[in-house]
């Protein structure tokens, strides 16, 4: 019992030693009530080494305190225990299977951020909101982020059976998914669609999406391209330095772009466009929805406040804090919330969002089987398998095409397509309306003689 006991007084002081350095940047008061605290943790450290039914390792205890310590945080501060920090730290990109989901914890409910298009997730029907409640017939209440990835992911074939509750439509939905390595193209779609309005969907902002999204925005310009609609709808963030590199695309040098506010100055930071050229000053609809987070937020968020764009669509995820992370002595680590994002007027992005300058709620088209139309653009662009065995077998029958051509008829269904979809009808409309109140006042004005009353 007493060599228990010494036991867990080594690991209490190695614990106390950790809180040694932050606890030196907290004034007195501060001070004195976490000692007291301390004290309480200690005491209760100590019972259950004494009276708890199981032996239970020091270690386990302190790592399971840490773990619950971190999780009452928020929903992305978390403990990493050695193995989870060192993965952290290798990027395993590529070396294992996912399903293509962007997940996060909101009102204490693991939830779809978004399926990122064309991966299997999205194919199966998954949607930005769904609460996924079970991954393998496990209850998902009380888990965490990581933890959940681990049961996501896994090797490329293999299948994963989770069960969702759809809130706006009071479903419980049960699927079986089929992991897959997870590769994403960024930027798609880009073309013209309507009177010179270019059109360019950015699905997620990684390694290479700066590059392809100017080579886009060229694409458009030697197409005669005045107007753009950029379509940030599930766009659930990625590369915060990519993200800022886009914005800067239609900002000029010294405009704010983000703020990251913290409880120390270090962590208050302001990140300034830095473009001196190659500015697109065309009118631009961005359309956002409640899949649409993180850089994806920040994007139109800068522009909406320095009036660059109309934002139109549904309100955004929320997601808008800064994570650090802090490794500890014996190769564990910390992922701790450091700061919050502001956009340049000082609104908060996490927890709130974007507010559309313009609301408009997407409608999904008619499911009546008469409309071929409508089961087109379910199937493409929301996610709904709406062939039959015998419709597909008949496709893959068809005879071969041209490459060129099989790009052109997509091209031309898609634009098809677009123009169909609610939310892009009304940026159309929009950007209209600004090129015509623009073409009136950029012409000279008219100079109007008063004659002399008689």
């Amino acid at each position: 019992m007493i060599k228990k006991f010494i036991v867990v007084i080594i690991t209490f002081a190695a614990f106390f030693s950790l809180t040694t350095l932050a606890i030196s940047q907290i004034d007195k008061k501060a001070k004195d009530d976490l000692y007291s605290q301390i004290e309480l943790y200690s005491y209760t450290l100590t019972t259950i080494q004494a009276d708890y039914v199981d032996d239970i390792p020091p270690k386990d205890l302190i790592y399971g305190s840490l773990k619950g310590m971190l999780a009452s945080l928020d929903p992305h501060s978390q403990f990493l225990e050695p193995d989870e920090y060192k993965e952290l730290k290798t990027d395993t990109q590529g070396k294992f299977g996912g399903l293509g989901i962007e997940i996060s914890i909101k009102d204490d409910l693991l939830t779809v951020v978004t399926p990122i298009e064309d991966t299997p997730a999205w194919k199966a029907g998954i949607k930005s909101g769904d609460r996924i409640v079970k991954i393998e017939n496990e209850l998902t209440k009380n888990i965490t982020l990581n933890d959940a990835v681990k049961k996501l992911r896994g090797k490329p074939g293999t299948k994963v059976n989770i069960t969702v509750l759809r809130e706006d439509e009071f479903k419980i939905l049960d699927f079986t998914i089929e992991r897959e390595i997870i590769t994403i193209k960024d930027v798609k779609n880009t073309q013209l669609i309507k009177d010179k309005i270019g059109y360019i969907r950015l699905s997620e902002f990684r390694e290479d999406s700066a590059k392809a999204f100017r080579e886009a925005l060229d694409s458009l310009k030697q197409k005669g391209a005045d107007g753009l609609i950029l379509d940030l709808r599930n766009n659930p963030g990625g590369l915060l330095n990519v993200a800022i590199q886009i914005t800067e695309e239609f900002l000029p040098q010294g405009e704010l772009i983000v703020s990251t506010k913290g409880r120390r100055a270090s962590q208050n930071t302001e990140t300034l466009s830095t473009n001196t050229s190659h500015i697109v000053d065309w009118p631009m609809v961005i359309l956002i929805n409640e899949g649409s987070a993180s850089g994806s937020e920040i994007l139109a968020g800068a522009l909406k406040d320095h009036k660059r764009a109309v934002i139109l669509g549904t309100q955004s995820f929320g997601k808008g804090s800064v994570q650090s992370v802090i490794p500890l002595p014996d190769g564990s680590g910390l992922r701790l919330t450091t700061s919050k994002y502001f956009t340049p007027s000082g609104e908060s992005i996490h927890g709130k969002g974007i507010t559309p300058d313009v609301v408009v709620k997407f409608q999904r088209p008619s499911k009546e089987p008469e409309d071929e139309q409508a089961k087109k653009i379910e199937e493409i662009f929301y996610n709904v398998e709406q062939k039959t065995p015998a419709e597909k077998e008949e496709e893959k029958a068809e005879s071969p095409q041209p490459p060129e051509k099989k790009a052109d008829k997509k091209e031309a269904e898609v634009t098809e397509l677009l123009l169909k979809d609610n939310q892009v009808q009304s940026a159309i409309s929009v950007l209209e309306g600004i090129k015509v109140y623009k073409g009136r006042f950029d012409k000279a004005p008219v100079e109007i003689k008063a004659e002399a009353a008689k």
